[in-house]
């Protein structure tokens, strides 16, 4: 495990750390599981929680171009050049946003990806999560970074989790150290969005976060599956506190599946609230309507 975190992941000296004194001491390593956030449902199954939530890498997604469109944008690519992602997510976004072009599901691996954009012509560019091709050191071949104001990320993106079983409190202090708070705190505001919601990968739902000073920005959007129809609300709240962690209790709190014990409890309660604030705004809007469709739609593909 702790090869595989030096290997793969941007360390700093205290996650490194962690990880020897975990290896030292005799820990199982099969006690530890390390997941991409995004991959991780916002329930947990019982007995489990999200110990360690590292900093997050760059949330946004990325254009690879194919060889033959180098030096070229989703702006400047021909009409009709065929795209592919296999996200609703990022398709309802750009099919919005990029009406000149075409999308097609593609599936597989980074490998596997980039193995069907370059050797063969179906496809003129492939939408990736920058972070993964960051991870993998692949990135030379990303050719365009997607702001915002072209596609939002999906709930927990670039964020690595440490899953624990959440009686194992020895386990849960030393990896509680590995937190990094505005990620802890992004990711609570973007998961219980989600959660209030009922999304998941089956429907079209993004998210943008940001913290400037103690205030935390949440935008949220829900899509039709041509992104014909969407929402999109932001709202923010402040996440100050006064230091204070959370007192120790036989139970440790969960946040959407996060125990975070060693940061300020008001600032974790401020952003899952302002998750669920900013879905009930969206639902009281239609958001439940157009979602159920899209699910509706997806499932009789």
């Amino acid at each position: 495990l702790m090869a595989y975190i030096l290997s793969s992941f941007n360390t700093s000296d205290k996650t490194i750390d962690v990880f020897k004194t975990l290896i030292c001491a005799g820990v199982n390593v099969q006690n530890l599981v390390v997941h991409s956030l995004k991959d991780l449902p916002t329930a947990l199954p019982p007995g489990f929680t999200i110990g360690a939530v590292l900093k997050r890498e760059n949330p946004h997604d990325a254009v690879v171009l194919h060889p033959k469109n180098t030096g070229k944008s989703l702006d400047t690519l021909p009409d009709k050049s065929v795209i592919g992602t296999s996200s609703l997510r990022r398709a309802a976004q750009l099919k919005k946003r990029f009406p000149h072009l075409e999308f097609k599901d593609i599936r597989g691996n980074l490998n596997t990806r980039l193995k069907k954009l370059d050797e063969k012509d179906d496809f003129s560019a492939i939408i990736l999560a920058a972070a993964g091709l960051r991870r993998m050191g692949w990135e030379s071949r990303v050719s365009q970074i997607l702001g915002p104001e072209d596609c939002m990320y999906a709930v927990g993106q670039g964020a690595i989790a440490i899953e624990v079983r959440a009686k194992d409190k020895d386990i849960l202090e030393m990896v509680s150290v590995l937190h990094d708070p505005n990620t802890v705190l992004r990711c609570i505001a973007e998961r219980a969005f989600l959660r209030r919601l009922e999304g998941g990968c089956s429907v079209p739902v993004a998210v943008h976060t940001e913290v400037k000073g103690s205030q935390l920005y949440l935008t949220g959007a829900v899509y039709s599956l041509d992104g014909s129809d969407s929402l999109k609300e932001t709202m923010q709240t402040s996440i100050a506190s006064d230091n204070k962690v959370e007192e120790r209790v036989d139970e440790w709190v969960q946040r959407v599946g996060v125990t975070a014990n060693n940061m300020p409890g008001p600032a974790q309660d401020a952003s899952e609230k302002l998750g669920l604030d900013l879905a009930n705004l969206l639902l009281s809007k239609g958001a439940k309507e157009i979602l159920t469709v899209a699910r509706e739609l997806n499932d009789a593909r």
